[in-house]
């Protein structure tokens, strides 16, 4: 059975809007804006290692998905 070849996927963080929380290894969960793919740049809440090197399972959004979120989580 042969392998499948890992895709690997390309990102930039093009700005850091806050920290959400932070665990007990410095990971920290945080919205960013992300370029995933030379796509264009969502909103992206996950967390990330120290170095940015490795991240977790996340969420990404779109301005509008974004501003939504926003209007719902203000009704809370």
């Amino acid at each position: 059975m042969a392998e499948k070849a890992k895709t690997e996927i390309k990102f930039e963080i093009v700005q850091t809007l806050g920290t959400v929380s932070e665990g007990s290894k410095g990971w920290k969960r945080e919205l960013n804006l992300v370029k995933w793919n030379d796509r264009d740049a969502k909103y992206d809440l996950r967390d990330w290692s120290p170095d940015r090197t490795k991240m977790g399972k996340g969420i990404t959004l779109t301005k509008e998905e974004a501003l939504k979120l926003k209007e719902i989580l203000s009704a809370i």
